[in-house]
């Protein structure tokens, strides 16, 4: 592999690797130091603390940056404020935001842009202390962005559900549609008139999805 030029890597690297690679990520998100195949938590962590801080997740061996933007940031700090008030009232566990790293199954990293963990999947029932937890959330949150491909969602939502997360929703702020998912393929599409039910894992929650989107619609 050609590190000296990361461009003419990352070519080289995605041709080797077309079968398991080719369309899950766009090339620009794959960082190629350290070499793909291997990174390792502690890389992870140092593009964290790095100058750019750099969010990325850790998928066998390869750091692939995640992908996020503002518009995505509203949405999910507005998700996130309001699953944190209905599970902080009702004592039911913890809610975390988008740089909440956990440790999914194969040993990869992925980092929900919000999550939420009912105190029965943390040991002892408390916040656990290390910056990557083992564990899957009962709830896992996508805020989609453009470079976010299908086939990288499909894959991811195996790692999910594969790890005993319940329910997914992925929230397109393109399109203004959000998809349930209550295993990795089984979807529900839901429109502006409908809302976000938390269903078993939240039993009592709900939100328009309207009112999500007009997060978007606020002027001042």
């Amino acid at each position: 592999m050609c590190l000296g030029n990361p461009r003419a890597g990352a070519v080289e690297w995605r041709q080797t690797h077309r079968s398991r690679y080719h369309d899950n990520v766009p090339l620009e998100r794959i960082r190629f130091r350290p070499a793909p195949g291997t990174a390792t938590e502690a890389d992870v962590l140092a593009a964290e603390g790095s100058i750019d801080k750099r969010l990325c997740e850790l998928i066998d061996g390869v750091l692939v940056e995640k992908a996020m933007g503002f518009t995505e940031s509203v949405l999910a700090l507005y998700l996130a404020r309001k699953l944190a008030e209905f599970v902080e009232r009702r004592n039911l566990g913890v809610v975390a935001a988008a740089d909440g790293m956990v440790r999914l199954m194969q040993g990869n990293v992925r980092i929900p842009d919000v999550a939420f963990v009912s105190w029965d999947r943390l040991p002892g029932r408390r916040v656990p202390n290390e910056p990557i937890p083992d564990l899957g959330p009962d709830l896992a949150i996508e805020v989609l962005s453009p470079s976010n491909t299908r086939r990288e969602m499909e894959r991811k939502r195996r790692e999910y559900f594969g790890s005993g997360v319940r329910l997914v929703w992925e929230i397109d702020p393109r399109s203004k549609s959000v998809n349930v998912f209550s295993s990795p393929d089984d979807a529900k599409s839901l429109a502006r008139s409908d809302a976000l039910e938390g269903g078993d894992v939240l039993p009592g929650f709900s939100l328009p999805v309207a009112d999500l989107f007009s997060q978007l619609e606020r002027h001042g």
